[in-house]
């Protein structure tokens, strides 16, 4: 039997797993591009994938770790809520620390595409955990209706990063046998640049 005041969470059950699984496959399917790419020859170097490619990752597990706790059998919002602060305090923490290495990094220079994604918004969901955690246990119904979008706009960003990913490995990573780039002789696909 579900807690009274628990009872807005278990609306939610269907909600979350859908995206708890939707996470978990984009999840693998990040594996198999990093592996696909591994196997090129590509100017990638591990600052180039700690600012940009990894943080793709964290926000998918992010969204299956959400997910995972709002499907839980909990007996109180305040345990909820702890859960959900924890998760949007070490979103925020990882996300400057993502900024940091972007900015130490000098193969690729972020566009404005680049830091609305990979940093900007980011931070606005990781916020909004944050404070829909501290509105868990007095207004529940709105946090749960911050979360959600929070949780959604996680997986909107994951998939433009790993398709930004993706495309930076296929056209301007790829290098040539004989050292040239693929990249040099035909045009960028996008304006705004894809990054690694």
């Amino acid at each position: 039997m579900v807690a009274p005041d628990l009872v807005p969470v278990s609306g939610w059950d269907s909600f979350y797993v859908i995206i708890g699984s939707s996470a978990a496959a984009l999840t693998g399917l990040n594996f198999v591009v990093v592996a696909l790419g591994a196997e090129s020859r590509t100017t990638a170097r591990p600052a180039d994938l700690s600012a940009f490619a990894t943080p793709t990752i964290i926000h998918f597990c992010a969204a299956l770790l959400v997910s995972a706790i709002l499907s839980a059998p909990w007996h109180s919002a305040s345990a909820i809520a702890a859960c959900i602060g924890a998760c949007g305090v070490a979103g925020l923490i990882y996300v400057g620390r993502v900024i940091l290495i972007a900015r130490r990094q000098a193969s690729y220079k972020a566009v404005f595409e680049d830091i609305l994604w990979h940093f900007v918004l980011p931070s606005v969901v990781y916020t909004l955990l944050v404070v829909a955690s501290a509105m868990l246990t007095s207004h529940i119904d709105a946090a749960l209706f911050t979360i959600a979008p929070a949780v959604m706009l996680l997986m909107f960003i994951g998939i433009h990063n790993a398709w930004d990913t993706a495309t930076w490995m296929a056209y301007f990573a790829r290098r040539q046998p004989d050292g040239s780039n693929p990249a040099d002789e035909a045009s960028a696909p996008s304006e705004s640049g894809a990054s690694p």
